[in-house]
């Protein structure tokens, strides 16, 4: 954003100013309201749709019963004593009040005022916060993460009501200028983690977050396209969120976005969901027992199958009966992978099948293309029983990126298990091992919480 010069005193000068930034004309949306107060011409401007008509109007009522002669000397006076609303602020230079009209704040210019007076009576269009699809708990809150960054704070701050609970806010993105809000417990948290990630934000340089939270991730760290695991743990829950900031972490938000962003991470932080807190201690452990030992299936199933297939006879008489009893008309790898392929087609489907029919649609693609597919000798029964198992397995885990972060571990180990066999499998499982114990992330640490130089 280019320097932008100072309010002048002049309000017909501040009008020509501002309407030669804004497009009042070509935008139905920008608004000038010009009246008169205390004998002076003043100038509003507001984006419709973005102001709170009831305020206004009650602030405009007000306005017009104050008398020439109880004009204050200047805007702070005026603003103290003749406006009644809780959020004004004064404004002295043209970027702030460009920036604060754009996100909604209602901006005055009164003549003989070198200041330009902000209201913010603003209200964004916003859904409720209901329980996020994805992250469902079946104890405890129903409400979610929204797009709208204060609702998402208050949503925090009514779970935490401790004065060391900090927000910080800031604006990245030349053109877009998202705000950011960097939450944290003072007296919690890791002070090296909280300077190293208000130094990253501070010194982001970029156009704009056109994908919200995904491209401050971006901006942040690195990553390398080699390493599938994610950095970051995303939540749509304000319950989880807030346990996360009492343990020290920090959380981000970013406007826009119904998710935060919680730091540091590790791989049990990524495998954890708000099930885990919700229920007594020995449940809890069978649970995240039970979901680590699903995730680890979810990557060595179908290689181990393959593995053994490929040698029958390393399998002991008790599990002789996993073996392909069928002709295989096509190579088990080839089915495999045709499978993985065709199992992302069918998500993609149901992602953009309309609600009503997405049931049914999902029962028939089940049963006819399952079962036809088999009779049709393109596929056998047991590869698509152990498919069908990695498919529902991936749900257990909430976090989308690291559900595929384990479907690529896991094709990796497909392929090299084919091309070498059992040294192809012990290649892949020492990469599965490494992707994660070198992954590092933000905090300077690895997915095992062990420091990394």
């Amino acid at each position: 954003m280019p320097n932008m010069k100072m309010v002048a005193a002049s309000r017909e000068e501040n009008a020509s100013y501002m309407n030669g930034l804004l497009p009042i004309k070509e935008s139905f949306d920008i608004i000038q309201r010009d009246m008169v107060i205390g004998g002076r011409m003043s100038s509003f401007y507001f984006i419709d749709g973005f102001t709170k008509d009831e305020s206004m109007l009650k602030i405009m009522d007000s306005l017009f019963h104050v008398k020439e002669e109880d004009m204050p000397a200047d805007a702070t006076q005026f603003s103290r004593k003749c406006i009644p609303y809780v959020e004004v602020d004064v404004l002295g230079d043209f970027d702030q009040v460009l920036k604060n009209i754009l996100s909604g704040v209602t901006c005055l210019f009164i003549d003989g005022y070198d200041a330009c007076i902000a209201i913010d009576c603003r209200t964004y269009p916003a859904r409720s916060v209901e329980e996020p699809d994805k992250d469902k708990s079946l104890r405890g809150s129903r409400d979610g993460f929204v797009e709208t960054i204060v609702f998402n704070t208050a949503l925090m701050r009514r779970r935490i009501r401790d004065p060391h609970l900090v927000m910080k806010m800031m604006e990245i993105g030349n053109a877009s200028r998202t705000d950011v809000a960097l939450c944290y417990m003072s007296d919690r948290v890791d002070r090296e983690l909280l300077k190293n990630v208000s130094e990253r934000l501070n010194c982001i340089q970029t156009d704009d977050l056109r994908m919200n939270q995904q491209s401050l991730a971006e901006c942040l760290f690195k990553r390398k396209w080699y390493n599938p695991f994610p950095k970051f743990k995303f939540t749509e829950r304000p319950d989880t969120a807030a346990a996360c900031l009492l343990e020290g972490k920090v959380v981000i938000l970013v406007d826009n976005s119904p998710s935060a962003m919680i730091l540091p991470t590790s791989i049990f932080d990524m495998i954890e969901e708000a099930n885990d807190h919700y229920f007594p201690t020995l449940t809890n452990i069978y649970l995240k027992s039970a979901r680590c030992l699903i995730t680890l299936l979810t990557v060595f199933l179908t290689p181990l199958f393959l593995l053994f297939m490929q040698n029958l006879n390393w399998l002991p008489e008790v599990f002789a009966f996993v073996a392909v009893k069928d002709t295989v008309n096509i190579p088990l790898i080839f089915q495999l992978l045709i499978l993985e392929i065709a199992i992302d087609g069918l998500r993609l489907a149901a992602l953009n099948t309309p609600s009503m029919l997405s049931t049914p649609l999902s029962v028939i693609a089940g049963l006819v293309m399952g079962e036809f597919s088999v009779k049709s000798g393109w596929f056998n029964s047991e590869v698509m029983l152990y498919m069908a198992f990695v498919a529902v397995a991936n749900y257990t885990q909430p976090n989308f990126e690291l559900g595929y972060a384990l479907k690529f571990m896991r094709l990796e180990l497909l392929i090299l298990t084919a091309l070498f066999n059992w040294w192809g499998f012990v290649i892949g499982t020492v990469i599965v091992i490494c992707s994660v114990a070198f992954n590092k992330t933000l905090s300077g640490r690895n997915y095992l919480n062990i420091k990394l130089n």
